[in-house]
């Protein structure tokens, strides 16, 4: 699958994303050791995603939060960033970090914490979505599957699980790719938003 079909300024596009990708991984990494890391807060079902601005609780799949030391700075008052995706998640501090900014920690649903339902919505498979703050997990706990049957919020995701086994099962019913949170790239997140 090329990641970039249209072409165009991808080698300039894609030093940018390289670039951004080393910066962006340690940024999510962070502190995420750091016993003073803030935990993660429910989001509530009408927050705005800070990233495409939609509505998190309106739309299915893994949410995200990414908590900074001057969030007034980042998202305009005094809240973590929230995210109506993974993918939405990535990309938000990614793009912070390359600008300088990276978050104190950043959570994605964990999988393996909640007992989650796949529907079908016109064909397609949908996870379901989890706000609560016990529900979240530092990505680099986690095994994310990527580009499997089940979309979330932007279309295809990255689901995470904690439990490796739980993260197996996902994979062998609706198949996708198998990856460690310091494996995302911005490329990897934009070829799934695409």
């Amino acid at each position: 699958m090329d990641p970039n079909p249209r072409g165009g300024n991808e080698r300039t596009r894609r030093s940018l994303l390289v670039g951004a990708a080393a910066v962006g991984i340690g940024a999510i990494a962070g502190c995420l050791g750091d016993d003073d890391a803030p935990d993660p807060i429910t989001i509530a079902d009408d927050q705005a995603c800070d990233n495409c601005t939609m509505g998190i609780g309106q739309h299915p799949g893994p949410v995200g939060q990414a908590h900074y030391e001057d969030a007034d700075e980042v998202v305009g008052e005094d809240r973590p960033a929230q995210f109506c995706s993974s993918l939405c998640t990535y990309a938000f501090t990614f793009e912070r970090a390359n600008e300088g900014t990276d978050p104190q920690v950043t959570y994605i649903t964990d999988y393996s914490s909640v007992d989650f339902e796949i529907t079908t919505d016109d064909g397609e498979f949908e996870i379901s979505n989890h706000l609560d703050g016990e529900t979240f997990a530092p990505p680099s706990d986690l095994t994310l599957i990527a580009d499997s049957e089940v979309l979330g919020a932007m279309g295809r995701s990255m689901v995470g699980f904690s439990d490796g086994d739980d993260a197996d099962d996902f994979r062998a019913e609706y198949g996708g790719e198998e990856y460690a949170h310091e494996d995302v790239t911005m490329e990897l997140v934009m070829s799934l938003m695409s």
